[in-house]
């Protein structure tokens, strides 16, 4: 399946919109796609993923935090995991509200302090 020819970079998702809400995850607080490590492509959420790609997800490696691997869906900036992770849930480029129900689920896309690449 190709990627989605709305953006600038490699994105796959579920009903996806023009600023990266898909299927799953629609407030509009819902503006970030992240750049799986295994595949490259940029998905919406972890279960866009899960609907689309033929592998398991990879997360983000501790010493990968300066990759550019999160997309901006209302401005379109590529913020690197460390820039995201501490942007205090807003883009540092255009100040859109990104969703803080996303730390839930950071550990699917990022490895943290206390797990690991195991998980």
């Amino acid at each position: 399946m190709s990627t989605d020819p709305r953006f600038d970079v490699p994105l796959r998702g579920v009903d996806v919109d023009p600023r990266t809400r898909c299927a799953h995850y629609r407030t509009e607080r819902d503006v970030v796609a992240v750049r799986f490590p295994c595949c490259g492509v940029y998905y919406p959420c972890f279960e866009c993923h899960e609907a689309l790609a033929d592998h398991e997800p990879e997360r983000w490696r501790l010493d990968e935090r300066d990759r550019r691997a999160v997309l901006c869906g209302a401005c379109g900036a590529t913020l690197s995991v460390r820039e995201y992770l501490t942007a205090d849930h807003r883009c540092p480029r255009c100040s859109v509200a990104f969703n803080p129900g996303c730390d839930a689920h950071a550990h699917l896309y990022f490895e943290t302090e206390t797990d690991g690449p195991d998980g």
